[in-house]
């Protein structure tokens, strides 16, 4: 990458930030926008808030649903994928002997999500182990195909995963499991942004993204995708505003004009939604800058430095490169201490990058985007030879 697109972003000069796909980095401009939204809730927080905000809300849904190949009745605004995903967890109505279907590479805050759910309601996790090294969509669909069973109510999987950075091939799965009336839900933490989405087609029931990570949008904004004819099965975590008692009624209004599905979930009292409110502004920042021509970009730039470190370890990579995550690589290493390698990288070199431990593996994580640069990726090449005496 140029400097060029480094000058757009806040991100601090001392530290090789290659950490990307935790919490994002916001664009200056797409900050600023941020910024003056936040100014103008203050200079009349009333209009804001009280008479405006259905308004403003709206514009967002439009632009981001076309975008991801939806309608801006079937998304709403939340503050994370988590929230999302919670928010459609918390509303199923299971019950003992129950099972919920999901994968050996979902993300440790849903897991913890479901095991709640579990408790509560009595329901069972059934959790089904993807062969790998991942290398056909046969592997990866016949292994959940065989989970599901006549109590199978939810199929919960990654469409980009955390841990291991790859784009698992869902659509088998979504369609089998629509087939057998079985709900899936989606976390698409990583995806918008990251890969092109067109949700209607995919036809899940339920999908949650992040705006704040690829599609760099502030903290605080992402999305709750769901096909109209679910939309009456959730309940929103926080009743509010936007609640009426008649929500469950065919064809009912929320209490602000929109759907209950809406109204609902978008209209919950005192908060700020601007970082909801700038995803136009990130968006636009995209289109401007070609954004997915640097992403192409990006993506061989992390191809070949997650060759590299394999070439230097001899350990193979977790998949083959069709499923490996556009931007994101999730790099075996040696046997080591993760936590020790994360902290030396970071107070040795200056490099902010994810180290850990999954299943027998350990793993470094490297995320590439725009402000990336081939220096960066060799000084992270060279210090993990040097830390791990390679």
């Amino acid at each position: 990458m140029s400097d060029n697109l480094a000058r757009h972003f806040l991100l601090r000069e001392d530290v090789t930030f290659l950490n990307h796909g935790s919490f994002g980095a916001c664009p200056r401009p797409v900050f600023e926008a941020y910024q003056a939204w936040q100014l103008e809730l203050e200079r009349e927080p009333v209009e804001f808030l009280g008479r405006n905000l259905t308004e403003h809300m709206r514009l967002p849904r439009e632009i981001l649903a076309a975008e991801l190949g939806t309608t801006a009745e079937n998304i709403v605004g939340v503050t994370n994928a988590t929230t999302g995903l919670n928010i459609v967890a918390q509303s199923l109505a299971l019950k003992p002997g129950d099972q919920i279907l999901t994968t050996d590479h979902e993300y440790s805050a849903l897991e913890k999500t479901w095991a709640y759910v579990a408790r509560k309601t009595g329901a069972e996790i059934v959790v089904v182990s993807i062969p790998m090294p991942l290398e056909t969509e046969a592997q990866f669909t016949d292994a959940v195909i065989a989970g599901m069973t006549d109590r199978t109510r939810v199929l919960f999987l990654s469409h980009i995963t955390s841990a291991t950075a790859l784009v698992f091939p869902i659509e088998r799965a979504i369609e089998e499991a629509r087939r057998r009336g079985i709900l899936s839900v989606i976390d698409g933490a990583h995806a918008p942004g990251h890969i092109r989405l067109a949700l209607d087609a995919l036809g899940a029931d339920f999908y949650a993204g992040n705006c704040h990570k690829w599609m760099m949008a502030p903290k605080g904004s992402a999305f709750l995708h769901a096909r109209p004819e679910v939309q009456g099965l959730l309940d929103p975590l926080v009743i509010s505003h936007g609640w009426t008692a008649q929500s469950k009624e065919p064809g009912a209004k929320g209490a602000f004009g929109n759907s209950p599905f809406v109204d609902e979930i978008e209209m919950q009292g005192t908060r700020d939604p601007s970082p909801w409110l700038a995803v136009p502004a990130a968006l636009k920042f995209r289109a401007e800058n070609d954004w997915w021509a640097i992403a192409d970009h990006c993506s061989a730039l992390a191809r070949e430095t997650a060759a590299r470190v394999a070439e230097m370890t001899g350990l193979p990579p977790l998949s083959a490169e069709t499923f490996r995550a556009p931007q994101m690589a999730a790099m075996p290493i040696p046997e080591c201490d993760p936590p020790e390698v994360h902290k030396t990288l970071f107070e040795r070199y200056g490099i902010e990058i994810p180290v850990y431990r999954w299943q027998n593996r350990c793993i470094a994580r490297v995320s590439v985007q725009g402000y990336n640069s081939r220096p960066q990726m060799d000084k992270l090449v060279s210090a993990l030879g040097e830390i791990l005496g390679l």
